[in-house]
């Protein structure tokens, strides 16, 4: 697998989790692990997170 390749696909799956983060916060999904509800700011962080690492990785792709 070249860098470009894992790059590629790395900055999708980075993208997906984004957009399902994103959703929990515009549909108000709620979240139970066990019997704790997860905390909305937990997905604005993951959404930050994720979409941050999927520019870096779609970056990484268009420069390799």
């Amino acid at each position: 697998m070249t860098e470009k390749t894992f790059a590629t696909i790395a900055a999708a799956i980075f993208a997906l989790v984004a957009l399902l983060h994103l959703l929990r916060l515009v549909m108000g999904w709620s979240v139970v692990i066990d019997s704790w509800t997860v905390p909305m700011w937990v997905s604005w962080v993951g959404l930050v997170v994720a979409a941050g690492l999927s520019y870096c990785g779609a970056r990484l792709a268009m420069r390799s």
